[in-house]
């Protein structure tokens, strides 16, 4: 289990007071016993001493189950030499033996100082506990050792195994209170590790047997000893393959679960916040589909160890499948997380140079807190996706849950259903009209922008619907709802002297099916308009996904007679790898540079590459957000065709651009008579 807090020896605490008085009674205790021992008047069954005492140190460094509780080293055969060595030659040898075993492992795996210190001495007090028990026959020592093992002896044995396990459990629970409560830690897996211990400790009995009459033989123990060491080892492989990701080595989905469900049991027990994140790698299917599948291995497997590096201290990091990874962080409130969060953004979130090419790498991250997000594992999980959908959608990186963004909370789901209703009448969904302009002002057409004048909210915003249409199966029917209002008035302006091309905004969803050019047609003749009135604008995500369908479908659509417009150009993965297969009519540069346009040359150099790009493919480039007189005139420096922004016009309702649009067509006329 990861803990979400650290180990202190500052302060009175049962995790300090247990360290303390562990170290300052087992420390002089091994010191007392190096003593007795290096003093010894005399030492008997030399030869065996030398090979059990080694074999417990060896023995030591080979841990033979990794514990499924508590213990992080699990149980080692060691123990049971250690407890023969109590058993025939007494306390302080036994003392001394286990203390350096016990270093001896703690320094090779470089454990913790505090722990290198401490578990030497709790196996030296473990000891000491037991040692009373094997007097109740014969005291043993160095120079007077146990002649040899009768049956009456397993009894007294096996009540000293009791006594050692209890007290080395009792002393590690004490250490470990930090964190979790004493009898959690005791109860954590007890039976497994009270058996496991047992086989360890039934061994001691036959190793002290065979001390004074075949000594010689106790080296042969090794051979179903690393037996069964090895069996355990592919056990152990194949538990820690079912808990983690084959190709990056992360934990998978079902370890994420368990440690949530950990956190969450910290959380009610003793009200400590953690955070959950979902992390979506953006675009990372055109980097499979473009440059293969072991290229997209190699990158997963680089951002799963950048993002292993970067978290901080105790923290989880866990592949859930494709490209989707979730981070578990502890111990602290949405503000931390949120600062988490942004660190892998930017630090994991960049180029990655892989077979001779760079990679520009961006995520999106959804982030679910707890308390405020939910106290169950399944809410969190849901709610951190739908806080990546948001930052995925909206491009910006990182998103906090916030229920107004959930297609599935009650005002969501309320909100969905009025839009069904909204689809079966007439006076809610209406089309504002945004002029687009050249240079010199003339009328290049109008963009229509839908809004909903919604019964009880009033006014409500694309940015509030459309997502949640998209995703829900609605986007096909609003899409030939604002398709047909659209035309129709195209047919109106016609009739009146207006002849203006209409531009309307198709979803990726649309492209989904073959419904699309079925809608455009009907609601064309239905209008009586031609198809070259009619222009369709789409983002590059229409041609990420699906991309054959795709073609074929705007082929059809060309082929009709309707425009193809590539909207909000710059700010996907495919541009330039796509604008080739998939011929577009125009390129609308998005806002998010124009708007940088004032900030300097590197700015003005990448919206100039951009309206180059467009000529260069013998297509019009159309700029998006122009607001101020300095973009507008700069724009117009650069030799951009279309002008588009508020600073031309804002959205205007029916009867506004219709007015906008007579008086340019009747100063037009004017000019040319």
């Amino acid at each position: 289990m990861i803990t979400r807090n650290q180990f202190s020896l500052r302060g009175a605490s049962l995790s300090s007071a247990t360290w303390y008085l562990t170290v300052a009674l087992g420390w002089p205790l091994i010191a007392y016993g190096a003593w007795r021992t290096v003093t010894s008047s005399g030492l008997m069954f030399t030869p065996a001493f030398v090979v059990v005492a080694t074999m417990a140190v060896l023995l030591e460094l080979l841990p033979l189950v990794q514990g499924r509780g508590h213990d992080p080293q699990g149980v080692v055969m060691s123990t049971s030499f250690s407890m023969a060595v109590l058993f025939v030659w007494g306390l302080f040898p036994a003392v001394v033996v286990i203390a350096v075993a016990a270093l001896v492992a703690d320094v090779r795996v470089g454990k913790q100082w505090w722990k290198t210190i401490f578990n030497p001495a709790q196996y030296a007090l473990s000891i000491a506990a037991a040692y009373p028990v094997t007097t109740l026959d014969e005291q043993a020592s160095l120079a007077h050792a146990l002649p040899g093992v009768q049956l009456h002896d397993l009894g007294w044995m096996a009540l000293a195994w009791c006594v050692y396990f209890a007290v080395n459990l009792g002393l590690v629970a004490g250490v470990l209170a930090w964190s979790a409560p004493f009898q959690e830690i005791l109860r954590d897996d007890f039976w497994h590790y009270a058996a496991m211990s047992l086989a360890v400790f039934a061994l001691s009995p036959l190793v002290a047997a065979l001390v004074p009459h075949a000594g010689a033989l106790i080296p042969l123990l090794l051979v179903p000893l690393l037996l069964i060491y090895y069996t355990a080892e592919t056990s152990l492989q194949r538990e820690h393959a079912a808990g983690h990701d084959a190709l990056t080595g992360l934990p998978n989905r079902a370890t994420l679960r368990f440690e949530v469900d950990e956190a969450l049991a910290g959380y009610h027990r003793a009200g400590v916040p953690f955070g959950l994140m979902l992390i979506d790698l953006d675009d990372f299917k055109t980097v499979n589909d473009t440059l293969g599948h072991q290229v997209g291995d190699a990158l997963l497997a680089e951002i799963s160890g950048r993002l292993a590096s970067s978290l901080r201290p105790g923290d989880l990091v866990a592949r859930l499948g494709g490209d989707e990874f979730a981070v578990l962080v502890h111990d602290a409130d949405l503000t931390e997380v949120r600062r988490v969060a942004e660190r892998l953004r930017d630090g994991v979130g960049s180029t990655v140079a892989l077979e001779s090419m760079s990679l520009d790498v961006r995520m999106s991250i959804g982030i679910a807190g707890c308390p405020e997000d939910g106290t169950d594992g399944a809410v969190l999980l849901r709610h951190a996706d739908v806080a990546m959908y948001r930052a995925k959608h909206e491009r910006t990186g990182v998103e906090v849950y916030a229920a107004e963004h959930d297609d599935n909370s009650m005002a969501r789901l309320a909100l969905l259903s009025d839009l069904r209703r909204a689809l079966a009448v007439e006076d809610q969904l209406e089309l504002y009209y945004q002029p687009k302009v050249t240079p010199s002002g003339e009328t290049l057409g109008v963009e229509a922008l839908l809004r909903w004048q919604h019964p009880e909210h009033g006014l409500v915003l694309p940015d509030d619907f459309v997502p949640l249409a998209e995703r829900s199966g609605v986007m096909p029917a609003l899409s030939a709802r604002v398709i047909g209002l659209a035309l129709r008035q195209v047919a109106r302006w016609r009739a009146a002297g207006v002849d203006v091309q209409m531009a309307v905004n198709v979803a990726p969803t649309d492209f989904a099916g073959d419904d699309l050019p079925r809608v455009v047609a009907r609601e064309l003749a239905a209008a009586a308009v031609p198809a070259d009135r009619l222009r369709l604008e789409i983002t590059e995500r229409v041609m990420t996904n699906r991309t054959e369908h795709s073609a074929r479908t705007l082929d059809r659509l060309r082929g009709m007679g309707v425009t193809i417009s590539l909207d909000d150009f710059g700010t996907g993965y495919s541009s330039l790898l796509r604008l080739n297969t998939i011929p577009v009519d125009e390129i609308k540069i998005d806002r998010a540079f124009v708007a940088r346009l004032g900030e300097g040359p590197q700015a003005a150099g990448i919206v100039r590459t951009m309206i180059a790009l467009a000529h260069g493919i013998g297509v019009p480039a159309v700029a998006e957000g122009v607001e101020t007189d300095l973009q507008l005139q700069m724009l117009r420096t650069m030799g951009c065709d279309g002008l588009q922004g508020y600073r031309i016009a804002r959205p205007l309702p029916v009867e506004q651009a219709t007015a906008w649009l007579t008086e340019r067509a009747t100063a037009a006329a004017s000019l040319a008579g």
